[in-house]
């Protein structure tokens, strides 16, 4: 036993185990804490070989290392990088964390051995590690789970804009079709018939718009692209699309429209606009239709305002929802689905715009758009001119000559048929090189009709550059596409250059032609 000191005292008071022994491995000293881990009483240990407190099997190894200890001794863990085990009293044994370091009583070299418990900490290690693992398992599920998210959305997207193409070609086709009989018959009760197809074409194309408007929605597939446009570049070609259906049922389309700059996505605006017009057109039976556009400090408010039906204070609150349609007049047929005012809500919602709706029953309603307004327009840029204040000088319209550029050889056939029937000339192809073939052989055209997305990779942007490359860039150009998307959406054309949505009805065309080459 070593004669008390401040030395022992110090040793008494570590909070882990110390045990001390001679060359011979025989314990001289251990602490309380030792006492306490191994579950010996005071001096129980004293004289006793350290093997004791080793497990059995490992006795013999111990006593080889022990040995090389003392042949080399110097500081250092014991048993590095292996699992070491110490044995109680009662025979349970435990992981240790022992750490050797050579001392001398003056006469010769001892070993001090700190030993400490590490279960506890073994186990919390073993559990971080397999939480750690399990976190990058799931880190590796959810990178998983992602990319075949993105791939799935990348897939609706690829599905919703061949669905968008093709089934609006059809419809196309047979809205094209039904304008040109209209204009070759004067019999009444084929034209009643024409009428009642007009009005079945016109439900379906309202319906597999809106449908594709909402799978978008619901694929995740609509993004806001923000920009600053003016707003007569917004408010004209709804003016030029909205114009003949008003005039169609005999109702006044009204646009007021102060100049100025609007900042937000153009086209999903302007799909907003679209709808409310639609709906107002719906449910409006005599009287007018205003599209206004007032700007304040930091805002523009746009109005739709009809003087319809009008719509029960009761069911405001649910226009917004899918499906559903204001109670109509028993005299008034219900057309829609539904869904129109749906996709504007997921649109408001989406850029953030604060919509309010105003309705008097019998007197009509009221839908007021608060858009941010953009910085002033430059008296350089100024507004974007009215198209009816440009006008280039044209052939009448029995010996105007127009160049069709459609790959859908239906719709290609349709509208070659109207065209024929409304007296233009018509060249017709299905390709960039089929126009300039046509311009080859033909001395020029008055204008030019060409689809927007068109075999392969090639699009109508292509073929409008190469045309009027060779004729000018004042021609006359209407792209014709079923295509919804952004990039569609805001282009930007001139005073020369229109871009229609199919499904466009045979009126709409014309009226857009008509626009186009003058009086």
């Amino acid at each position: 036993m070593l004669a008390p000191s401040l030395f022992e005292c110090a040793l008494q008071c570590a909070p882990d185990a110390i045990v001390i022994t001679d060359a011979a491995g025989r314990i001289l000293f251990v602490n309380h804490a030792a006492e306490s881990l191994f579950g010996y009483g005071q001096d129980a240990l004293s004289g006793e070989l350290i093997e004791r407190l080793v497990p059995e099997a490992l006795r013999a190894r111990h006593s080889e290392w022990r040995e090389r200890f003392h042949a080399s001794p110097r500081k250092r863990p014991m048993g590095a990088g292996l699992d070491v085990r110490a044995r109680r009293r009662d025979g349970t044994q435990f992981a240790a964390q022992i750490a050797l370091s050579p001392v001398s009583d003056g006469e010769r070299v001892l070993v001090l051995a700190a030993i400490r418990d590490v279960t506890e900490r073994q186990r919390v290690e073993a559990e971080l590690g397999a939480a750690r693992e399990a976190a990058e398992r799931a880190r590796q599920s959810a990178c998983e789970a992602r990319d075949r998210a993105n791939r799935a959305d990348q897939a609706k997207s690829r599905f919703l804009a061949t669905a968008s193409h093709d089934l609006r070609q059809p419809l196309q086709t047979l809205a094209l079709l039904n304008g040109t009989l209209r204009r070759l018959t004067g019999d009444p009760v084929l034209t009643e018939v024409l009428g009642q197809q007009e009005r079945a074409i016109g439900a379906m194309s309202r319906l597999v718009n809106a449908l594709l408007d909402i799978g978008k929605f619901e694929a995740g597939a609509v993004r806001a692209q923000i920009s600053e446009f003016p707003a007569e570049a917004l408010l004209e070609p709804l003016r030029q699309e909205f114009t003949p259906l008003a005039q169609h049922k005999g109702l006044g389309l009204r646009l007021e429209a102060q100049n100025g700059t609007l900042r937000t996505d153009a086209a999903l605006l302007e799909q907003v606009l679209r709808n409310l017009l639609s709906n107002a057109l719906k449910y409006t039976q005599r009287g007018q239709i205003t599209l206004r556009c007032v700007f304040e400090p930091t805002q523009a408010c746009i109005e739709v305002a009809d003087t319809g039906i009008g719509i029960p204070q009761e069911q405001l609150g649910l226009i917004f929802t899918e499906f559903f349609q204001v109670d109509t007049p028993a005299n008034m047929p219900r057309s829609g689905y539904g869904l129109g005012l749906s996709i504007v809500h997921r649109i408001v919602n989406l850029l953030g715009l604060k919509l309010e709706v105003h309705s008097v029953l019998a007197a009509g309603s009221c839908f007021r758009l608060m858009v941010p307004a953009g910085a002033p327009p430059s008296e350089a840029a100024g507004a974007v001119p009215a198209v009816s204040a440009v006008r280039l000088e044209r052939p009448a319209a029995a010996a105007a000559r127009i160049l069709l550029i459609e790959d859908e050889a239906s719709v290609r056939v349709a509208t070659e048929l109207l065209l024929r029937a409304a007296g233009y000339e018509v060249l017709a192809g299905a390709s960039k090189a089929d126009a300039l073939e046509q311009l080859e052989r033909h001395a020029g055209v008055d204008l030019l009709i060409s689809d927007f997305h068109l075999a392969g990779a090639a699009t109508g942007l292509e073929v409008i550059d190469e045309v009027r490359a060779r004729l000018g860039a004042r021609l006359p150009v209407i792209l014709l596409s079923g295509d919804t998307s952004a990039s569609v959406q805001g282009l930007q054309g001139d005073p020369h250059w229109r871009i229609a949505r199919k499904p466009l009805h045979a009126e709409g065309l014309l009226t857009l032609i008509g626009e186009l080459l003058g009086p």
